[in-house]
């Protein structure tokens, strides 16, 4: 599994890869949802870096299909874990879960792999909608 600096664009790209395959349906609207938000401005990367990232992540949790059936577990709590950890910057783990929740309900479902892994996100970073709601209120303003 491949790392990334830690607060970096590239390790936010990589959990928003991750929310995007989570329910192992990767939908069209994810990615225009991605154009719309302004994502690659908001976390500062190039579309192109951001579609490789998302390209390596899928080549990475198939590394770790399973031998002896070739299923692969597209929520892995210590992948989850690892990657979440990259980021230690409360402002930038708002802005993740601020864009996690957009691409969630892109394809106009919130499906139960992407509410776990919303959750998950939230209890562990220990942010409310409310802490969402307030920065998305402040960068309006």
């Amino acid at each position: 599994m491949r790392t990334y600096p830690a607060n970096s664009p590239e390790a936010i790209a990589r959990i928003l890869a991750m929310v995007m395959i989570t329910d192992g349906n990767m939908d069209a609207r994810e990615l225009d949802a991605l154009e719309k938000l302004h994502t690659y401005d908001l976390i500062g990367i190039e579309r192109r870096r951001f579609a490789q990232i998302l390209s390596e992540y899928c080549d990475d949790i198939s590394d770790e299909a399973d031998e002896d059936d070739g299923s692969i577990k597209l929520i892995d709590k210590a992948r989850v874990d690892t990657l979440l950890d990259g980021i230690t910057d409360q402002g930038k783990r708002i802005l993740t879960c601020a864009i996690t929740v957009d691409l969630c309900k892109s394809d106009g479902e919130i499906s139960d792999p992407e509410m776990t892994l919303l959750r998950y996100m939230m209890q562990k970073w220990n942010i409310t909608l409310e802490d969402i709601e307030a920065n998305l209120n402040r960068s309006r303003a």
